[in-house]
């Protein structure tokens, strides 16, 4: 067996998908063996396996054992003369893998391989080849010097940024997304060490190579997609922690005393470093744009409160109390952005029109509220009023401003109506148009673009691959599919660097799948379009669904003693009350009663279902998966209302 590729999965069963169809693509002319080590996924990742790759050798692991202890599963039972180590977010060209086996062959001193690999976008990625973190690099790193410095040789020793990307070197450190291994080397070196859970394995790993008499190459003349990560968040502060750590054991275990003390130091500073830049980051990017709006609103107010005071209810001299102007006014505009909020106005993309909805049905009930409030506490409706239309007025124009700034979180509508182009032939690219019309309500425009040099005369193509760069001009294309099937990975990268330049994203179609994969960075995680189930994933669907239970729980909980004599179970309505207040569940969920369950976006386990509206018992497992599958993609809050109205006599159920 000339090698063997070992591949770790947890969760991201869409992307390992993916990866599969390029390796069983890219080991048709090598004597080659792939184990996928699953850690205990719920995704469905290991019935996917099952069912579209049997020539696989699946471990399927009952917990998560982590990476090291993974990967040394398989290798422990693998036979390749060499072992590669690969990402489940990647893409590989056909002749990755006999490029790789070629260099090592031809290089009898190289212990381990590293090669080119490029983002979502085509873009390089730096730590295709790296230094090691010694005290000093490790200083550059945390203090941002090496990223001022990226092609100093002082500086720039992270990722060795002097050193040109297109060109062979010996370097320190291997990518653990990418690590091809002689088995010889890894005899005398032991295999991965299972004191790191995750991260700072393949650091390790590299270093002991290089102490076993062997170097460590990066081969540019070999690429793979990476998709960076997306079964890790780097932006969590869990992520800083793991990361962080497993550099301290690696420089208790490989450096002295004094360096090591030293490195503990600055790790332990950049842990606290990172993890408050983290906090700080996702709070500034939660209520940036609310506290800009509370801003912009609470101004303009004041300015209508003068305007009004003077010329209209105090004309002979007088204002507003400070009761009115630092206690109720202030509660108005926090009910304006609540209600924008629920309505969806802060979900991306921003929606004018929900910000809309969101300040009218504010001012509705602050009108309501209004009303209610003893007349000493009532100072004037036309503020109100007027305040309402400055928050139109307001919250239009930062909309606007942000959008046509060009910043991508803000740009109005950009999810919606998008313009695609898909790069394939025949059947496979018709396959991909109808996966996208089945998934997104209204994509703006569907495009054909032909793998040949000349274009296909079906209905619907509008170009060859040849001319991708016009199409996507003239079409104003927003993002290119590309079909795996038809379109080898290498000219997928080739053209995706072609097109770097242009703001629009890629995703590509791996075959008989029914997902769409494309991510350009850590951050993205709503970019893969799935048939059929993509809507109650949606952040509103999401926090309106749980407004809900959390609303509804807390009007039943104070009438649990007399209502829960009117259910089926009495004795656990109080209990699943208290469960969906605290969020462990919620009063509708999917189905349980078929096995298949692992195929549906995650929500919390319900106490009711959509079973629940048909009163129909022993329905057959296919019609509950029907259900499940409708309920998921034509997700309303009307629904839940419904199936909880309907059923409210079995909320007492046990989930």
């Amino acid at each position: 067996m000339k090698l063997s590729v070992v591949i770790v999965n947890y969760n991201v069963k869409y992307f390992l998908e993916q990866c599969l169809h390029s390796v069983e693509a890219a080991i048709r002319d090598l004597d080659a063996e792939v184990f996928v080590v699953d850690n205990n996924s719920v995704d469905g990742s290991v019935e996917m396996i099952r069912e579209k790759f049997p020539r696989i050798k699946l471990i399927a692991n009952t917990v998560n054992t982590g990476f090291s202890v993974a990967n040394n599963q398989a290798i422990r039972e693998s036979s390749g003369e060499y072992i590669l180590l690969l990402n489940p977010d990647t893409v590989v060209e056909l002749d990755t893998f006999t490029r790789s086996v070629e260099f090592m062959d031809a290089h009898p001193d190289a212990g381990g391989l590293g090669i080119k690999m490029v983002d979502g976008s085509g873009k390089y990625l730096p730590e295709s080849k790296r230094g090691l973190p010694t005290p000093a690099v490790a200083f550059y790193k945390i203090f941002g010097l090496s990223a001022l410095f990226p092609k100093s040789k002082v500086f720039g020793q992270y990722h060795l940024g002097y050193l040109d990307r297109d060109q062979t070197h010996v370097v320190d450190v291997l990518a653990g997304a990418y690590m091809m291994l002689r088995r010889e080397t890894l005899e005398k070196t032991g295999l991965l060490d299972e004191t790191f859970f995750m991260y700072g394995e393949d650091i390790d790993l590299s270093y002991r190579i290089t102490k076993a008499g062997y170097k460590n190459y990066y081969y540019p003349d070999a690429r793979i997609i990476h998709y960076k990560g997306e079964s890790t968040k780097k932006s969590s502060i869990n992520y800083v922690f793991v990361f962080y750590n497993a550099m301290v054991i690696f420089a208790r275990k490989h450096f002295s005393q004094k360096n090591a003390r030293l490195f503990s130091f600055l790790i332990h500073i950049a842990i606290y470093l990172r993890a408050g830049v983290s906090i700080i980051h996702r709070l500034l990017k939660r209520v940036m744009l609310p506290l800009a709006d509370a801003a912009v609103i609470y101004s303009g107010s004041l300015l209508i409160v003068n305007y009004w005071e003077s010329a209209v209810t105090y004309t002979f001299g007088g204002h507003y109390p400070p009761l009115f102007l630092y206690g109720l006014l202030p509660a108005y505009i926090l009910i304006w952005l609540f209600s924008v909020l629920i309505a969806g106005g802060y979900d991306k993309p921003l929606s004018l029109r929900k910000v809309y909805t969101g300040i009218f049905a504010g001012t509705v009930v602050i009108l309501v509220f209004y009303a209610l409030l003893p007349s000493g506490f009532r100072f004037s409706r036309a503020i109100i009023i007027l305040s309402g239309l400055w928050g139109l007025i307001s919250l239009t124009g930062i909309r606007l401003a942000l959008h046509f700034a060009g910043l991508r979180n803000y740009r109005l509508g950009y999810n919606e109506n998008l313009r695609f182009a898909i790069a394939g032939s025949g059947d496979e690219a018709g396959r991909v148009a109808d996966l996208l019309r089945n998934s997104l309500r209204n994509p703006g425009f569907i495009g054909l673009v032909s793998t040949e040099n000349t274009p296909e005369k079906n209905e619907g193509y509008i170009g060859s691959i040849a001319n991708i760069s016009d199409i996507i001009n003239i079409y104003k294309i927003d993002e290119v599919i590309f079909c795996a099937r038809d379109i080898p990975a290498n000219q997928i990268i080739d053209t995706m660097a072609q097109l770097s330049d242009m703001e629009i994203e890629f995703k590509i179609a791996p075959p008989e799948s029914l997902s769409i994969i494309g991510s350009n960075s850590i951050s993205t995680t709503g970019d893969v379009y799935i048939i059929d189930i993509n809507s109650i994933t949606k952040a509103n669907n999401l926090r309106n669904k749980r407004l809900l239970d959390f609303g509804t729980a807390l009007l039943l909980l104070p009438l649990s003693p007399l209502l829960m004599w009117t259910m089926k179970n009495p004795l656990n309505f109080l209990v699943n009350i208290i469960m969906v207040l605290s969020g462990f569940r919620s009063w509708v969920g999917y189905s349980t009663f078929e096995h298949r369950t692992t195929t549906l976006p995650p929500v919390r386990k319900g106490i009711l279902n959509p079973t629940d509206m048909l009163r129909i018992s022993n329905l057959d497992p296919e019609t509950v998966l029907r259900l499940n599958m409708l309920y998921a993609r034509d997700y309303r809050i009307s629904n839940d209302i419904n199936i909880f109205l309907r059923s409210f006599r079995h909320l007492g159920r046990k989930a």
